[in-house]
């Protein structure tokens, strides 16, 4: 198969994985598994070595999402809960200190948008383990990153994949109106 049907296909599992981890089906981390896997190879084959290495990241997320979503019981992981407003402040600072140090280290080994490329990775790593913990907040997170992976896929000319982001932007939206209103219940 071409790289572009192998970026449609990751899409759809991945637009898949979105709409089943908006209604808490546990078999939103087996799409997300596929649709990484893909993606590894994909984002390799246009230089961004830091978006193939996240989906490395995410396939072991997916076993990680998986074993959370499937053990049971209220324990924060497995019920939505909310992160204190000091909580996100240190793990923003955090992300921003990783990217720009990831984005250093790799700035001179040909990698295309080094900084922006560290940033979505390091951004999406923590937001990964929030979706897999069920912490709401997540969906605001994954906002900014969607904006800023939409312009950083049409630079490397991925349009499906800067599609699939814009769409998980509007996604994103709906995942928390819906995980708030579950947690109010």
């Amino acid at each position: 198969m071409e790289l572009l049907t192998w970026e449609n296909l990751a899409v759809v599992l991945a637009v898949a994985y979105l709409l089943l981890a908006m209604g808490e089906h546990v078999l939103c981390w087996v799409a997300a598994f596929l649709s990484t896997a893909i993606y590894t190879v994909v984002f390799w084959n246009v230089s961004l070595v830091m978006e193939s290495a996240l989906n490395v990241f995410y396939m072991g997320m997916a076993v990680y999402g998986w074993m959370q979503w499937t053990r049971g019981g209220d324990e924060p992981g497995v019920a939505i809960h909310t992160w204190s407003g000091w909580t996100h402040v240190r793990v923003i600072a955090a992300v921003l200190i990783l990217t720009a140090v990831v984005g250093s280290l790799i700035s001179g080994t040909g990698a295309a948008r080094p900084y922006v490329d560290s940033f979505t990775t390091v951004a999406s790593v923590v937001t990964t383990f929030m979706v897999a913990r069920k912490v709401l907040e997540n969906w605001l997170y994954w906002i900014v990153i969607d904006v800023i992976s939409i312009w950083l896929y049409l630079d490397r000319g991925l349009e499906s994949t800067a599609g699939l982001f814009a769409l998980y932007v509007v996604l994103a939206v709906v995942g928390f109106v819906q995980w708030r209103r579950r947690r109010a219940v």
